[in-house]
């Protein structure tokens, strides 16, 4: 998700769930070709298994950016072919590829001769008027074709004119029984559903269908459903509270604020770790006011956990 899973999210998200696959927010291959790949591509080892979602249109481009991307020790390279907005389109990628299956199957094609990780594609059911099974279908079948067995698909279209990203997320109706019917023709390749999931019962409802289930901003508004869906579906060892995930993000922010991380980039990802819980409220409103005022500490952290009920030992000891 652009602007929102940066290496600060994802350390948190993984906090949450050992197992879970991490996805970055997208980055244009453009962009890691010829501008700062630490800042653009670093991340810390815990984040593994980590994918590296890449927007872009030209296949030679694209493989370059696989390549580096590779080097630095991703996971998985992912093709965004689902993001509405117009800053996308204006670049050729996302959503609007979705008309161009070839050009996507090109870039496949490039990548995976550059790279022996998985290159993988994440898509929307279809753009525009184009919505119907068969289009999404030839698409599928077309980017199959060029060697990609792993398909992400948001069970919404796009519509890439007339509503922003976020309306894109929320308008367009959810209609899961286009991605069934994929998994129904397609057999042989993994199916991932994405979109609208947000309780362990939907969640598993999917997975007796797909092969998979991509979460987003349920995952990101309420956090500790990470850790739930890693209790309940992962088989994996959860946290075992909140104020543990807290105490860890201590250790943390301590060590990026030493390396010149401000601590508001990382604290915006755990406002909502406490949703649904006494004292959410004063935990948002205390990280909200504080963390991005000048030489913010972690002291401002220490102080969100009292104000909503909760003590840290680093407060205790001090």
């Amino acid at each position: 998700m652009m602007d929102w899973t940066d290496r600060h999210c994802r350390f948190f998200h993984r906090l949450l769930s050992p197992n879970a696959r991490l996805y970055t927010e997208m980055v244009t291959a453009a962009a890691v070709v010829h501008g700062d790949r630490e800042r653009l591509l670093g991340f810390d080892p815990a984040e593994h298994p980590v994918a590296l979602q890449l927007g872009g249109s030209n296949p030679g481009e694209m493989a370059a950016a696989a390549g580096v991307a590779a080097r630095f020790g991703y996971d998985e390279i992912n093709i965004n072919v689902g993001c509405p907005s117009d800053r996308v389109q204006s670049g050729r990628f996302g959503a609007c590829l979705m008309a161009t299956p070839r050009v996507v199957a090109d870039c496949v094609r490039a990548m995976q001769a550059e790279v022996d990780v998985p290159v993988t594609v994440k898509s929307r059911i279809g753009v525009d008027d184009r919505a119907d099974y068969g289009f999404l279908h030839q698409f599928v079948a077309t980017v199959a074709e060029a060697g990609c067995r792993v398909f992400i698909v948001h069970a919404r279209k796009a519509l890439l004119e007339g509503l922003s990203p976020k309306q894109n997320r929320e308008v367009p109706p959810l209609r899961y029984e286009m991605v069934h019917r994929l998994k129904e023709d397609f057999t042989d390749l993994i199916l991932v559903l994405n979109g609208g999931i947000r309780s362990l019962d939907t969640a598993r409802a999917q997975l007796e269908i797909m092969d998979g289930i991509m979460i987003g901003r349920e995952a990101y508004q309420n956090p500790w459903f990470l850790a739930e869906v890693e209790n309940a579906l992962l088989g994996g060892e959860p946290p075992v509270s909140r104020l543990a995930v807290v105490e860890a993000m201590l250790d943390y922010a301590q060590a990026q604020l030493a390396a010149g991380a401000r601590l508001h980039s990382i604290t915006r990802h755990m406002l909502g770790l406490f949703a649904g819980q006494p004292g959410a409220r004063a935990w948002r409103r205390m990280l909200s006011e504080n963390a991005t005022r000048p030489g913010a500490g972690i002291d401002v952290i220490e102080a969100a956990l009292e104000a909503c009920g909760r003590r840290s030992a680093a407060a205790v000891a001090g």
